[in-house]
């Protein structure tokens, strides 16, 4: 489902090098040199579980089918080719005669259907527009797998080597070029939609395709997080800053709990006691386990801290950050630091209480390719202050980066490819002059936030930014708990599109006219 030059990464979420790495490489989990870098976290959560899903799923009416790609756009080579999975509802559509737009979501790192269930607002607007509603299914990911399995797909870095964005961005130019021939809808125009990684390829369709699509809604789209664009220490103190504005206390409470964590685990029986207080169903390896999950847990509440009850990574409350400071600074006097922290990480991990005990390496939505993409050009630097962060303190190195992706793959990152690919210093006047017609959409709650755009570029290039806004909350459905303020946000984004769709109808009846 997008993660961002030293920069913070949000997204959506916050996972240490370990944590990207440790499926791969046990050696790189004990590498003496892994404190002090973080790898680029995955922007959905790793230990993120299915809820409702069958019954989310099955409130959007779609036809599952499957579209023959290449494997290798950018040569002539004899390869295999693969199946793209995408879901398409040509319900609401008025068809080709009235040129009809095309609602296309570029999808994400994970199951084409999770973000089909979770980008309500796409669906809503289809009938509003007369669109037809496509959801294409990231390569590498779900069932859209080159060599006809995951298992050869992700065998080594020759197999992985086509997982790239811009090999997706080809899959889906084609794609929607093909649909269009074979539905005669040649004019009909096409609008992008984006949250996340997923909110990054629609910004830089937009840029590298403009012929294939009009516009671009990128929400939660920190594609200023690569090299040294956004300072290294944004995304932590983003989640940070999260915490604190609820409780002090909490926040306190949180930046001393890695020494304790830390101190306990050197004791005879340490790991013993807090596999135990953190009801982990097998012994952890190290202290280290621990402080990655909870890490992982701080980063995506930030993400996710929706003013209302949602199911997206877990099952969550309203206002979930309030409800951990609230379980951590309420136990009686006496209670220890670390029941105070599994009190509080449980609203995370387990709010429904039906889990028994956790385990460490949950994939469900089939996502792990994002750490082939973070050890290749995904190269999104964190690090930690020590003033304003209540995570420990850690500064960026690439060689430990560089040293865990050899190890995993047996790749070496390329950190300045992205800015090459797809621009990103000097944005504002790079997309003054050279872009059109998107909108970037950010919450300041979501610690992506910092590596996106958010300020106003052109009068086609716009921001909208909401104080209290998380992770891609405006393409979450409608609900009658929506703030004034997120109803005023989607309804911009509404009048945009639909300058977007008169702008062309304008253009083009000229164009036949002259």
């Amino acid at each position: 489902m997008g993660t961002p030059v030293s920069i913070p990464l949000y997204i959506l979420l916050s996972l240490l090098i370990l944590h990207s790495l440790s499926s791969n490489s046990s050696a790189y989990s004990d590498h003496p040199r892994h404190r002090s870098s973080k790898h680029a976290p995955r922007f959905l959560g790793k230990f993120s579980r299915p809820f409702n899903q069958i019954h989310q799923q099955n409130e959007y009416e779609y036809e599952t089918l499957f579209f023959e790609q290449r494997l290798d756009h950018f040569s002539f080579a004899k390869l295999p080719s693969f199946q793209q999975k995408y879901l398409i509802n040509t319900h609401h559509w008025v068809g080709p005669s009235r040129l009809g737009p095309i609602f296309f979501y570029c999808g994400n790192e994970g199951n084409i259907e999770w973000f089909a269930a979770n980008t309500g607002f796409l669906w809503e607007l289809a009938p509003r527009f007369g669109a037809m509603v496509i959801f294409p299914e990231h390569r590498y990911y779900g069932e859209s797998m080159p060599y006809g399995s995951r298992e050869i797909a992700y065998k080594n870095a020759s197999t992985l080597s086509y997982l790239t964005a811009e090999q997706a961005l080809a899959d889906y130019a084609v794609l929607i070029t093909e649909l269009k021939r074979n539905l005669s809808a040649q004019a009909c125009p096409v609008v992008l939609f984006g949250g996340s990684y997923g909110g990054m390829l629609a910004a830089w369709m937009r840029l590298k395709y403009p012929h294939v699509a009009i516009g671009a809604l990128a929400s939660s789209a920190p594609i200023l997080q690569f090299e040294d664009i956004v300072p290294p220490e944004t995304f932590y103190d983003i989640v940070s800053n999260d915490f604190r504005r609820e409780s002090i206390s909490c926040f306190q409470t949180i930046k001393e709990s890695w020494d304790v964590i830390a101190s306990k685990g050197q004791e005879n029986d340490g790991l013993n006691q807090l596999t135990k207080t953190f009801r982990f169903c097998r012994k952890l390896n190290s202290s280290e386990d621990l402080s990655n999950w909870l890490d992982s847990a701080y980063s995506y509440l930030a993400m996710v801290d929706y003013p209302y009850p949602a199911g997206f990574l877990m099952p969550l409350p309203a206002n979930p950050i309030k409800e951990v400071c609230s379980r951590i600074d309420s136990g009686p006097n006496g209670t220890s630091i670390l029941q105070r922290i599994f009190e509080g990480v449980s609203v995370y991990y387990n709010y429904t209480g039906t889990v028994e005990c956790f385990n460490l390496d949950d994939d469900p939505h089939g996502m792990s390719g994002w750490d082939w993409q973070a050890c290749t050009e995904m190269v999104m630097p964190l690090a930690s202050s020590k003033e304003s962060s209540m995570f420990p303190a850690f500064d960026y190195n690439y060689t430990d980066d560089e040293e865990g992706c050899w190890i995993a793959f047996n790749v070496k990152p390329r950190p300045t490819w992205i800015s090459t690919e797809f621009g990103g210093h000097d944005i504002k006047n790079t997309l003054k002059t050279f872009g059109s017609n998107i909108i970037f959409s950010n919450g300041l709650l979501d610690p992506w936030s910092g590596g996106s755009v958010l300020e106003d570029i052109s009068e086609t290039i716009v921001t909208l930014v909401t104080e209290k806004g998380a992770h891609h909350l405006d393409l979450r459905a409608a609900t009658d708990k929506d703030p004034d303020w997120l109803v005023e946000q989607r309804e911009s984004e509404v009048k945009l599109i639909k300058n977007w769709l008169k702008d062309y109808y304008e253009n083009r009846r000229a164009t036949f006219a002259v």
